[in-house]
């Protein structure tokens, strides 16, 4: 009696176990499609994306010539007829984009460098939240606090500063991108094997010096690409610029006036006020496929800056 309870035991045992490896196979099996797919979608997402922008493009191209476009030196799209020289464009967004790697590059590698470093682990469960936190502010909350608290406050140092110009957005847009900056940073210093250290405090380096003349340098590509990445995202942001910046495309250095980026532009056109299939409506993805050619140049920059100097440990 008690072999054929063991047996029935025995069988229900096995029919679990069967069951356990039917759905880990079907798990197995299904994965992996799963997985495809959204790369699959990725990828047609991005060629959707690029095939829209190049065939709008195109159109503007049939009104204004290729030549005039790159080399103008004045964009009055609204004018008759029309000028769309994308220079003016270009100078505004690189001085707010100048402006806010000047102020993020210091503090967020200051910050990174603290946090991996020399913070305590209770001090950096402090800082790391609030880093973060400035990562999650809304970027029109960072408009609006560029236009009504930043700007003022600027204008009483500098008396010419317009209400619109291209120093407090910069300044804003820095702010902005500190997290990205220091968050990987920090992981690109945290990367660097203790021993590296270990082995300059042995040689009678002070911990300074080795933070600065050994993990430093050995982290450098994986700090590079979050310069890159913070310098992407001050290219493309948007209404920021928008609120603080301005609407008046000029070509030149002056940062206390009022200055109109690309990303700028196109929420200004996107507002509806131009007539669909106009030259001023394609001009938008003109503008916009300008732009994503400056994302894929910085990207392939940092991705060749960091395979040279990429160090293997």
């Amino acid at each position: 009696m008690s072999s054929q309870k063991y047996a029935a035991t025995l069988s229900v045992q096995e029919m679990i176990a069967k069951k356990k490896r039917q759905r880990k196979n079907w798990s197995e099996k299904i994965m992996p499609v799963i997985l495809q797919l959204t790369a699959i979608i990725s990828v047609l997402t991005t060629l959707g994306i690029l095939f829209t922008l190049l065939v709008e493009t195109f159109a503007f191209f049939k009104d204004v010539s290729l030549k005039e476009f790159i080399t103008g030196n004045t964009w009055y799209p609204f004018s008759e007829p029309g000028q769309y020289g994308i220079m003016p464009l270009i100078s505004g967004t690189l001085r707010i984009t100048g402006i806010a790697i000047l102020v993020a590059v210091p503090i967020g590698l200051a910050a990174a460098i603290y946090l991996s470093e020399f913070a305590s682990d209770k001090v950096r469960r402090v800082i790391k939240p609030v880093l973060e936190v400035l990562a999650g502010i809304p970027t029109i909350v960072y408009g609006f606090f560029a236009l009504t608290f930043v700007t003022p406050i600027l204008q009483k140092i500098i008396p010419s500063l317009e209400i619109f110009n291209a120093l407090s957005p910069g300044i804003v847009i820095g702010i902005m991108i500190i997290p990205t900056i220091a968050s990987l940073s920090e992981d690109a210093l945290g990367s660097v094997p203790i021993a590296i250290r270990e082995g300059g405090l042995a040689l009678g380096a002070t911990k300074l010096e080795v933070t600065l003349k050994v993990v430093l340098p050995a982290a450098v590509s994986g700090i590079v690409a979050s310069i890159v990445l913070g310098i992407s995202r001050a290219i493309g942001e948007t209404m920021i610029v928008s609120i603080a910046g301005g609407s008046t495309p000029n070509l030149g250095l002056d940062i206390t006036g009022s200055v109109q980026t690309m990303t700028a532009y196109i929420v200004q056109v996107a507002q509806g006020d131009p007539g669909y299939g106009t030259t001023i409506y394609y001009s938008i993805y003109a503008v916009g496929f300008a732009l994503f050619i400056f994302t894929l140049v910085m990207n392939l920059l940092a991705q060749w800056i960091s395979n040279r100097v990429k160090e293997d440990y």
